[in-house]
C-alpha cells in the first residue's frame, strides 16, 4: 500500500513515524512538500522519497493523506482535482468537511475526515474519523491503521458531530495546559520553586488521567474517594463551584463547537 502525504508538517512526521515503527517501508511513502527544508528533514528522518509539487508519482498511491492547514486546502488540491481514480483521501485539517474536499477534488468523495490532537506527536493523541457512506470496510480499516500509528480512534457516524470532537478533544490539550499553568501558579503561590511547581501539577494530571483511564469506575465516583467530609479536597472543591468553574469549562467547549461551524462555513466558501 503506498501512501502519498500532501503537506509535510508536524502532524505529518508524527504519522509518518508512527507507521514507520509499526514497520511501514519507507519505500511506500512519499510526501508532497513545498519547502526545501521540509523535504530534507523528511528524506534524513524516515527516507521517504518527498517532491516539491504533485506529480505521477505522487498520485501513484492508495492513499492519500490530506496534512496541509485548512487555509491552504484548495490551492492544494487543485493540481488533483479530477485526476484520482480511486485513492482513499484521509483529511487531518480541522473544520473542513467532506463536501467542500469532495468538491475541489472534482467530485472524488473516498474521503474520510479525521481529527488527531496535538498528543498525536507523541503517539498518544486521540482521533475521531468520520467516512463518506462511499467508503468501504477496507477503506475504514486503512484510515484507521494510519490514524492508529499516533494514538486510539474513534468513529462518528454524523459529520456534523466532528465540529464536537474538534471542540472536546481537537482543542482539549488547550485546556489541559490551562488547568495546568493554574495549579503550576498555584503551587509557586504557595511557596515553591517553579521546578518543583511543575512537577507537583504535571504528576498530579499524569497520574489521576492514567488512574481514570485504567478505572471501570465513573470518574464522578473517583473525585467523590479523593473528596473527605469537610477536608482540603472538599474545601478546593466547594471554591471552585462557588466560581462557575463547572460551567465555565461548558460555556467554553460550546464557544469551540460554534467556532469550529463558523469557521466550516467561511473554510468551504468558493
Amino acid at each position: 500500500m503506498k501512501i502519498t502525504f500532501i503537506g509535510g508538517g508536524n502532524m505529518a512526521v508524527a504519522l509518518i513515524g508512527g507507521l514507520r515503527k509499526q514497520g511501514y517501508s519507507a519505500a511506500g511513502i512519499q510526501v508532497v512538500e513545498p519547502v526545501a527544508e521540509a523535504r530534507e528533514k523528511l528524506t534524513e528522518a524516515f527516507g521517504v522519497r518527498c517532491t516539491p509539487a504533485v506529480d505521477t508519482a505522487a498520485l501513484n498511491c492508495v492513499v492519500l493523506v490530506l496534512a496541509v492547514k485548512p487555509q491552504q486546502m484548495k490551492e492544494a488540491l487543485a493540481p488533483m482535482a479530477g485526476k484520482l481514480s480511486g485513492q482513499l483521501v484521509v483529511s487531518i485539517a480541522a473544520g473542513l468537511r467532506l463536501a467542500d474536499i469532495a468538491r475541489w477534488l472534482g467530485g472524488h468523495r473516498r474521503i474520510v475526515r479525521t481529527m488527531p490532537n496535538t498528543p498525536a506527536l507523541i503517539g498518544t493523541g486521540i482521533t475521531g474519523l468520520y467516512a463518506d457512506p462511499s467508503v468501504d470496510f477496507e477503506g475504514r480499516a486503512t484510515a484507521e491503521k494510519i490514524l492508529g500509528a499516533v494514538g486510539r480512534n474513534i468513529w462518528i457516524e454524523d459529520e456534523a458531530m466532528m465540529d464536537a470532537v474538534t471542540a472536546i478533544s481537537g482543542s482539549g490539550p488547550a485546556y489541559v495546559f490551562y488547568f495546568i499553568e493554574a495549579l503550576e501558579a498555584a503551587a509557586k503561590n504557595l511557596g515553591f520553586d517553579a521546578e518543583a511547581a511543575r512537577l507537583l501539577a504535571v504528576e498530579t494530571f499524569l497520574g489521576a488521567a492514567k488512574l481514570a483511564e485504567s478505572s471501570p469506575e465513573a470518574v464522578a465516583l473517583l473525585r467523590s474517594r479523593v473528596t473527605s467530609k469537610g477536608g482540603t479536597t472538599e474545601a478546593a472543591l466547594n471554591a471552585f463551584d462557588a466560581n462557575g468553574i463547572a460551567a465555565a469549562i461548558e460555556r467554553g467547549v460550546q464557544a469551540a463547537n460554534a467556532r469550529g461551524r463558523e469557521l466550516g462555513d467561511i473554510l468551504g466558501q468558493d
